[in-house]
């Protein structure tokens, strides 16, 4: 039978697998005190940074319906719960890494799926959501101006041919 407070801590986690749009799994030894906090704090407001146990997380993200390879659970493990934008705690976790090599990025989960720490590291290079999307709204309305424009040139281009055809018939009943 399971003890009481594990199986808090395993609903919690699952509970927080379920939440997140993203976790990432560390590892975090050889950090200090001091830069877990700096870590912490890079990773935005919409992060939480947890030191878990590999067997009671392991067990969570099955509950949660998500499938993690096992290597992923070796050695001392913290996971970024991410329920805001992903790409910026992956850029957090990332310059944080680079700054600190001891910090580790295994893998993790975007919206359920499996996550390797190359696709992570490729997720940071992302731009943020907000950056995305104003570059997709620039590229509507370049294409709504350009359509436009051939709109605006139809009509335009209409009333020259008639013109041009209106001249030729003139001069074609004038000459007889």
């Amino acid at each position: 039978m399971a003890r009481p407070d594990k199986a808090a801590a395993v609903a919690e986690l699952t509970d927080k697998f379920r939440s997140s749009n993203a976790a990432v799994l560390t590892e975090y030894r050889g950090l200090t005190v001091a830069q877990l906090k700096t870590l912490r704090r890079s990773l935005g407001e919409n992060a939480q940074y947890a030191v878990v146990k590999n067997t009671l997380t392991k067990i969570a993200a099955n509950e949660a319906g998500i499938t993690l390879d096992d290597q992923l659970f070796a050695g001392p493990t913290a996971v970024a719960f991410v329920t805001g934008d992903p790409v910026e705690s992956a850029k957090g976790l990332r310059d944080f890494a680079k700054e600190n090599p001891n910090l580790i990025i295994k893998g993790g989960v975007l919206d359920g799926k499996a996550l390797s720490a190359d696709e992570i590291k490729k997720l940071a290079d992302l731009e943020s959501r907000e950056v995305l999307l104003s570059k997709l709204a620039g590229a509507f309305k370049a294409k709504q101006s350009q359509a436009a424009s051939v709109f605006q040139a139809l009509p335009s281009k209409l009333v020259r041919t008639v013109d041009a055809l209106r001249a030729k018939q003139d001069e074609q009943g004038g000459a007889e």
